[in-house]
């Protein structure tokens, strides 16, 4: 069964239009499709401004024009009306009702099968520290290219879900002095600890340690930057990082003990967190990658040498600065590695487009990674896309790791977990379920709170989590719409309780409800909703689209009867409809990660 999008038909009939009116050819970026306004009678309203050059008329007489030939050319427009530029046609039921059995009939509504010939997309994201656990900024970061990658997926494409750890650098070094100074031989078994809080334990501990002795040697004398860079901690690490770079056997051994104990407790938060990866790379594997590129870049002179033997590229040409590519005792950098990274993916995958989830406070560093990767003459530089995102606070404020007040990303699933445990037995929703299939429930909803109120939130604005307000069960939250989902299936566990079956298809030939037209015109854009998420990285255009579908079916749940409909017809439609918009949720809160449970 094939069925012509409606947008499509009318710009096919628009172009032919233009032409027969006016005697001129138009492009379709010069026609301007959108939703009517609540406030007047219509469906989809044509800006009819951009039209005006060719038809030398006025707004009106050009709407009119326009909306005559359409009435009388696309049987599914039945009535117009011209509000100064805006021409507002309004469409036929037959054609929602037809659109309705079409998208029954698709196994997954608006999904794209993958081909073998598509586009292949790598999106880099997580992308953690192994000397701290993972934090309510790296929940962000996680949920948003989880997400981004089902969305892209959805449309066709290839994707390639990764992770690049930083496994190595002067902050880990801080940890493992810290471990090596005060730690006795604790491990995570010993202390009943996760590795990664173990290990972020010691990083707070070295902070504190080395503000004690900056403090001290301001106290003597020093300037402030000659006390943080005298401080007998500062060079210990330092040292134990030339040392781990040089391959000392110890260091490196120490290195690989506490990163095994990071990893394990990596692993059980992305179970939890329920985000997966295709691939991993680690820095330690590929910042010698980086090394030999700069300094062949050296020896081409892209780049230059200071006095001192470090290595630097100067970007002022291109209005950003100068930038250090290499340390002067040989030490990498934060873009060492990331050029070495680059150019390993590029070779082991042959991406397309590589997307980095990166929070914004990194936009310089991208610009002059790809500046610098297109200095070193790498065509594929300028597939190279920063998803830059705002910050996460909570409503006390900002986190600070090195101070050991960050939101741990453990404990806060956790306590939404024990929220929804506490709401759903006030509500006392679960009566007859098992313990077990509670505990599942309170899982997913906790969890959906969390989740959907991260990712409803446009990626660029900095946000602010408040626990409380996610996991409401009313207004524009993840258990709001998992609510909307139950009701649905609760709807059909009665018309099976009752011998109701789901007709095959809805009769074209009724008349739809203002509630059961907007169900089904939300419906009709979701593959448009899914097209434009992915093309913006932007996963709040589905999270919004999602509450705003919910939002509307629980309006036309309250006006309307559905069971106890006395024409079958109409209650048979209104089935087929509770179908599709439960699919749909399903289908678009899965692309955030969320699960939709079949009772609240």
């Amino acid at each position: 069964m094939v069925h012509m999008n409606i947008e499509n038909l009318i710009n096919q009939e628009l172009v032919a239009c233009v032409t027969k009116l006016y005697g001129q050819s138009i492009s379709l970026e010069m026609i301007q499709l959108q939703k009517t306004n609540r406030e007047f009678n219509g469906d989809i309203t044509l800006v009819v401004f951009p039209l005006l050059k060719v038809s030398k008329k006025s707004p009106e007489e050009t709407g009119h024009e326009i909306g005559i030939y359409l009435m009388e050319n696309v049987k599914e427009i039945i009535d117009f009306n011209v509000i100064k530029g805006f021409l507002n046609l309004s469409i036929s039921d037959q054609y929602y009702l037809e659109f309705l059995n079409f998208a029954l009939q698709q196994r997954e509504y608006g999904i794209q099968k993958v081909c073998e010939e598509a586009e292949t997309v790598m999106v880099e994201y997580s992308s953690p520290n192994t000397n701290k656990p993972l934090h309510l900024g790296h929940i962000r970061n996680n949920l948003l290219g989880y997400s981004v990658c089902n969305i892209i997926k959805a449309t066709g494409k290839k994707v390639i879900k990764t992770n690049l750890v930083n496994d190595r650098g002067i902050h880990i070094c801080k940890s493992m002095l810290a471990w090596q100074k005060w730690g006795m031989g604790e491990t995570p078994e010993s202390s009943g600890k996760k590795g990664d809080h173990l290990v972020g334990d010691y990083y707070v501990k070295f902070e504190q340690q080395y503000k004690f002795q900056v403090a001290k040697l301001v106290n003597n004398g020093k300037s402030v930057e000659e006390a943080e860079r005298m401080a007998p901690l500062m060079l210990e690490v330092q040292e134990m990082l030339r040392k781990w770079e040089s391959g000392d056997t110890a260091i490196n051994d120490l290195w690989k003990t506490m990163n095994t104990w990071v990893y394990k407790g990596f692993d059980e938060t992305y179970r939890q967190l329920g985000i997966d990866f295709d691939k991993i790379y680690y820095e330690s594997d590929t910042y010698l990658v980086g090394k030999h590129t700069v300094l062949e870049g050296l020896k081409n002179g892209v780049f230059y040498q200071h006095q001192d033997g470090s290595i630097w590229v100067d970007l002022r040409a291109d209005g950003l600065d100068e930038k250090v590519l290499l340390r002067a005792d040989g030490t990498s950098m934060y873009i060492t590695q990331d050029i070495g990274t680059a150019q390993v993916r590029k070779d082991e995958y042959h991406p397309d487009r590589m997307v980095y989830v990166v929070g914004n406070e990194q936009n310089y560093h991208f610009k002059v990674l790809g500046l610098v990767l297109d200095k070193l003459g790498f065509p594929w530089a300028r597939t190279l896309y920063h998803l830059s995102y705002g910050m996460v606070e909570l409503p006390e404020g900002k986190m600070k790791s090195r101070e050991g007040t960050v939101v741990d990303a453990d404990e806060l699933m956790d306590e939404m977990i024990e929220t929804a445990r506490e709401m759903s037995y006030d509500l006392g929703k679960l009566e007859g379920l098992s313990d077990d299939k509670k505990e599942d429930i309170f899982k997913i909803i906790g969890l959906g709170a969390l989740k959907y109120f991260m990712l409803k939130v446009d990626p660029v604005k900095n946000m602010t989590f408040n626990p409380k307000e996610s996991i409401d069960f009313d207004g524009n939250t993840g258990p709001f719409i998992q609510y909307t989902h139950a009701r649905i299936r609760s709807v059909f566990r009665k018309a099976g309780e009752n011998g109701i079956q789901l007709p095959e298809k809805a009769v074209v030939n009724v008349l739809l409800n203002e509630k059961e037209k907007n169900i089904l015109k939300l419906l009709h854009d979701f593959p448009e909703v899914i097209k434009n998420s992915a093309q913006t990285y932007n996963p709040s255009l589905i999270a919004n689209y999602i509450y705003d579908l919910s939002k509307e079916y629980n309006q036309f749940y309250h006006d309307y009867s559905i069971l106890r409909e006395p024409d079958d017809r109409i209650k048979g439609l209104r089935l087929l409809l509770s179908d599709l918009t439960a699919r749909v949720i399903q289908s678009g809160m899965g692309f955030l990660g969320i699960e939709v449970p079949e009772r609240m």
